[in-house]
């Protein structure tokens, strides 16, 4: 800049950094709470559920077609859809195949996958979708 031109206006607002933090917090908290943590109201699922359905309509997995292995769609989930680690994909799966969690079977799991007593489900491993 030269000394003949005026230095631009800029609009500034000063704000108090325990305020900004606390609001922009507040709004990503709720952002995460209402777009992962609660269930759709359409449908029910969460996304992760959302994403297990998905991948294993597009690997195949009909009700026609022999068992696999559970930690083969888990890692394809996680590989593609939701990078946020195995065992909440797995969890998720399990909750699905358990009659006693939700209304309906979404998925068809063969193996131990838990009880209404509060028993975990056995390792992706050793257990089949």
């Amino acid at each position: 800049m030269t000394a003949d031109t005026p230095a631009p206006e800029y609009d500034v607002t000063p704000v108090s950094i325990e305020e900004e933090m606390k609001s922009s917090y507040l709004d990503y908290a709720m952002s995460v709470i209402v777009s992962r943590a609660l269930p759709d109201v359409r449908d029910g699922l969460k996304p992760v559920h959302r994403r297990i359905l998905y991948a294993m309509k597009e690997e195949g997995y009909d009700w026609n077609r022999p068992y696999r292995k559970s930690a083969r769609i888990v890692g394809e989930v996680m590989g593609k859809f939701h990078p946020h680690g195995d065992t909440a994909i797995y969890d998720a799966m399990v909750r699905m195949a358990q009659d006693f969690s939700m209304r309906y079977e979404l998925v068809d799991g063969q193996g131990n996958f838990g009880s209404i007593d509060g028993d975990r489900a056995a390792a992706m491993r050793y257990t089949e979708v």
